[in-house]
């Protein structure tokens, strides 16, 4: 294979809407990708105004996804793009990324990973035949703080685990913002197109795959409520649930979307027998150490703080710059690159390039969505076990 960076499709990320800027952003920051083609929104215009915007030539801006896949294709390796990445709503996530995977291309996706459970086993079982890579963006998993809190807990310096309590708080759907459109808020709080969970689904997600990542530990069986607190709102946008992991450790998740004036306060605790840790994504560069007979410790990004090998090899500040949202979502992206580049060599992937959330992540969110959804709207409260 020729030396040469990655080449990116793209479906959605037009130039009216967030996060596919953020995607470019993330992909571009260690200039090893590079985009080459994309399909960027269901409006043929939107799609063909975006992509001059990023200045693609015409005859790779396409007016559908399967136009896209089917074209791309047909070219010859080194000019055809190696991979997608997918940032459209929910439901137009599985028909893309297994049409992609199924003319052989790799897969960089939103989360959570599908509408459904049942099309979440069908991506699975399409990469396992096919070999390919799909990447998750469960961002918080790339903070170089989160990964320093999960090094020390696989390395015990906070004995065996007891407790976790993981929060996600946002105050933006407090009302219903979605009647007025022109805002994100019309996906994600219609079942149609976001499935059966809202602020579950949409960062409920995320609080539930940090307590794993950072622990270690899958969850077993929870017990839920979920609530809509704004009138009228078909869909979640409150719940929170007891959490019974792998290995007697319990803990708490609550996430919330009508928390007047907080913004994205995703906060994570962790405590064992010897010690607690604590970490804060309104405050990434820091993460709080705490024993039973020193002082709490208080180690920082970039201050050689840090120990494990993960948090140093995805630190990319001195100390004192904050390492933040988009910076987490380029880990992702680097290590994935890092992945596929090896992968395309004939060589084996690193330890630290295989670290970011895949295919099985996607699986695992998608059940947990189920589970919050049957034990949280049941009014005896009982504990459900986690659906596989």
């Amino acid at each position: 294979m020729t030396n040469r960076k990655l080449k990116m499709g793209m479906v959605g990320g037009g130039s009216n809407g967030f996060i596919g800027a953020v995607h470019r952003c993330a992909a571009f920051m260690d200039n090893q990708i590079e985009l080459v083609c994309g399909c960027f929104s269901t409006d043929p215009d939107v799609s063909l105004s975006s992509g001059r915007s990023y200045f693609l030539p015409d005859d790779r801006i396409y007016k559908t996804y399967q136009e896209m896949f089917e074209h791309e294709a047909g070219l010859p390796e080194n000019e055809r793009m190696d991979f997608v990445a997918i940032v459209t709503p929910n439901k137009w996530h599985y028909e893309p990324a297994m049409m992609a995977l199924e003319r052989g291309f790799h897969v960089v996706l939103d989360k959570p990973m599908t509408f459904s459970l049942e099309e979440a086993r069908q991506l699975q079982k399409k990469v396992e035949e096919t070999g390919l890579i799909l990447a998750l963006t469960h961002v918080y998993s790339g903070y170089p703080a989160v990964k320093e809190a999960r090094e020390r807990v696989a390395n015990g310096e906070l004995g065996k685990l007891r407790r976790i309590y993981v929060e996600y708080s946002q105050g933006w759907l407090s009302e219903r913002i979605e009647l007025a459109g022109g805002n994100n808020a019309g996906w994600r709080t219609d079942p149609k197109r976001s499935g059966k969970a809202g602020c579950v689904g949409d960062i409920g997600t995320h609080a539930w795959h940090l307590s794993e990542y950072i622990s270690g530990l899958r969850v077993t069986e929870l017990c839920a409520e979920l609530r809509a607190f704004a009138p009228g709102r078909p869909i979640d946008d409150d719940a929170a649930a007891f959490l019974h992991y792998e290995k007697g450790v319990t803990g708490v998740l609550t996430c919330t979307q009508i928390a007047v004036g907080e913004e994205n306060k995703l906060f994570i605790r962790v405590y064992g027998e010897k010690g607690g840790l604590e970490w804060s994504q309104e405050e990434p560069n820091t993460l709080y150490l705490k024993w039973p007979d020193r002082p709490k410790e208080v180690v920082r990004v970039g201050n050689n703080g840090f120990s494990g090998r993960a948090a140093k090899g995805n630190t990319r500040t001195p100390g004192g710059h904050p390492e933040g949202f988009i910076e987490s979502f380029a880990n992702i992206y680097r290590n994935f690159a890092s992945t596929l580049q090896a992968v395309k060599k004939g060589e084996k992937p690193s330890a630290l390039a295989l670290d970011f959330p895949t295919v099985y992540d996607g699986v695992r969110g998608m059940q947990f969505i189920e589970t919050m959804v049957e034990a949280g709207y049941n009014d005896k409260q009982k504990w459900q076990k986690w659906i596989e």
